[in-house]
């Protein structure tokens, strides 16, 4: 009895579990790849050892061509990420090259073993059929059997070209079928009928038929295989209702009132009573700060995002949540938090101008006041209609970068009916006949705050005329620090300072030579980020630190992460250099939502300008 049970609770102990097959045969998928792309890289390897594993594994590509091997090690690496994540194209893909494996063993190596390996994977597929349920893009399905087609045919006609400008060798002229078995022979990187007059020529033709069949089935691969992408845009129903969840709840998270930006999406708890606000970028599913609404509901809509993630194969990941969000993200998903930075916030009652810590901003506002400059501290709602031209204008002009950049920390509009009780902090001082910027008549400066509940508010737009003279951002967050008590604020939060306590702890006497190598990195580094230089600017009114955090799966996915952030605040850019008229119809391009006041349009603008250390 017990030594069935022995043997029970070993066959329990290896059997797989079902959520580990996808990665088991993506690893796999992934090794045969490289195989095939390292055999036509050295020939070395490929004719000393290749032979021996080409029995064995059936993917791997010997006795073809070097080309074909790249090819297909190129196409295999890609199959293999699409394994991983467990998408239905991808095993139905791998069900179909299987046997077609199999039939390569059988056929061409007589190798037995290599059929049974082929067909045991086919079979470890069919049988985990239920973990490859993840949809790719559902309107790439069309697009990548056109993508096929018109490269084929524009890749033939090159080929033509490109076989018929070499000069042949002495036996004749090749015809034209020759020329045509010539280019569809190489477009699969194997040789054709056409011989050349040297090896050298027949290498050039080769290689360009080669790049041209590997373009081809690497971009169709790519369309076929590529995540979904959809179009993010917040509907009114559910910018009503996330106001809604915003007024009730919209005290607990700072920066709660930027999930109203209308280029993401969200998903509701099956409640109603939370939500997340999230947008796709390059496969990420990444949502900003905490979920809204009630805390008690939060489990019900994270779980609505994790199954939205895994429907689609996303890459779940939370920027900026609170240690309560990440402490209910972790807890709810299983997920990992690393400490991203630390958010500065400032109470209103105890702010002050008196005293040795606040010398230095005492006096650059005192200097900067008798200079001339006068600031305003008003709600949005009591902007006249010109006044908010002026300051879209202004953060046009001011704006330090061609890209529009927020995401996690950003409104990404002015002045429209529905955020009348926005905070807008201006400087105004007569300008210098041929100035620039004539347009904006006296304004030389803004700031911006979105509601943070009824008695907070929090930094959204930080601009200034570059013209202007240094310390005005001190003096404009200085006049709302001592006007907020006057609007009901008894809470205001600046700017996001990133990994703040490895700058502070670093330059503190006794630091650790891996705190301080981790600090001088992050001086360099600031160089084109300005971290350094944008935690010492909010250091400088003696916030209280509250940090944030970043939730994600795995370690290993934090450089894709990390790229995704930057592509959705705006630090990184892959569009192409078209014309706007043109790029309104490539496919996946997240078109602009309208906006649902006509008087209250306003560009995008950027959030929290660096040019506030300037």
């Amino acid at each position: 009895m017990s030594a069935d049970r022995a043997c029970a609770s070993r066959s329990r102990r290896w059997r797989l579990k079902p959520s580990a097959v996808p990665g088991i045969l993506g690893t796999a998928a992934a090794v045969i790849g490289l195989l095939d792309v390292v055999s036509a890289v050295f020939p070395a390897f490929r004719n000393g050892r290749m032979h021996h594993m080409a029995a064995v594994f059936p993917g791997t590509v010997s006795s073809l061509a070097a080309a074909t091997s790249v090819v297909t090690g190129i196409l295999l690496l890609m199959l293999a990420h699409a394994l991983k994540r467990g998408k239905s194209r991808a095993w139905w893909a791998a069900v179909v090259l299987l046997p077609v494996g199999a039939a390569t063993q059988l056929i061409y190596r007589h190798s037995g073993f290599g059929a049974v390996v082929s067909l045991g994977l086919l079979g470890v597929l069919i049988g985990y059929r239920a973990e490859f349920t993840a949809l790719s893009d559902p309107r790439t399905r069309w697009r990548a059997a056109l993508n096929f087609v018109g490269l084929s045919l524009g890749a033939f006609a090159l080929g033509l070209v490109i076989t018929s400008a070499h000069p042949s060798s002495e036996r004749g002229s090749p015809g034209f079928l020759d020329r045509c078995q010539h280019v569809l022979y190489g477009l699969f990187g194997v040789s054709g009928p056409v011989a050349y007059t040297s090896d050298r020529v027949g290498d050039v033709v080769g290689y360009s038929l080669g790049g041209l069949g590997l373009l081809i089935a690497a971009s169709t691969a790519y369309l076929v295989l590529r995540p979904a992408r959809p179009v993010a845009e917040l509907s009114e129903a559910d910018e009503d209702r996330l106001r809604a969840l915003l007024a009730r709840h919209g005290a607990r998270d700072s920066l709660g009132h930027f999930a109203l930006r209308r280029d993401k999406s969200v998903v509701f708890s099956p409640s109603g009573k939370a939500a997340v606000c999230y947008r796709v970028v390059s496969g990420v599913m990444l949502a900003g700060g905490d979920p809204i609404g009630d805390v008690e509901a939060w489990p019900g809509a994270i779980e609505q995002f994790m199954e939205l993630a895994r429907a689609h194969a996303w890459l779940p990941a939370v920027v900026g949540c609170s240690e309560t969000g990440g402490e209910v993200w972790t807890r709810e998903t299983g997920l990992d938090a690393l400490e991203l930075g630390d958010e500065a916030i400032v109470r209103t009652a105890d702010f002050t101008l008196t005293g040795r810590a606040m010398r230095n901003v005492r006096q650059m506002v005192k200097r900067i006041e008798r200079s001339g400059y006068v600031c305003r501290v008003r709600r949005v709602r009591e902007l006249t209609e010109d006044e908010k031209h002026r300051v879209r204008l202004a953060a046009d002009a001011w704006r330090g970068t061609d890209t529009e950049r927020g995401f996690s920390m950003a409104l990404g509009r002015f002045g429209e009916e529905l955020d009348g009780d926005c905070v807008v902090v201006t400087a105004h001082k007569e300008r210098e006949q041929g100035a620039p910027h004539p347009e904006l008549g006296d304004l030389r400066a803004v700031l911006h705050f979105v509601p943070w509940g009824a008695d907070g508010m929090s930094l959204e737009l930080m601009r200034r005329d570059r013209a202007a003279d240094p310390g005005l951002n001190e003096l404009l967050i200085v006049a709302a620090l001592q006007q907020a008590s006057a609007l009901g604020v008894a809470r205001v939060s600046l700017n996001f300072a990133m990994f703040r306590s490895a700058l502070a702890r670093g330059e503190r006497i006794g630091a650790g030579p891996v705190l301080r190598g981790w600090r001088g990195l992050l001086v360099f580094l600031s160089r084109w980020f300005q971290i350094e230089s944008l935690y010492k600017f909010n250091a400088k009114f003696q916030p209280e630190w509250v940090p944030r955090f970043l939730v994600f799966p795995n370690s290993r996915d934090l450089p894709r992460i990390g790229f995704a952030i930057m592509q959705a605040e705006g630090f990184v850019t892959l569009s192409l250099p078209l014309p706007a008229a043109v790029q309104r119809f490539l496919p996946g391009r997240a078109k602009r939502p309208p906006h649902r006041h006509k008087s209250g349009y306003a560009t995008a603008v950027d959030h929290r300008e660096p040019s506030a250390v300037a």
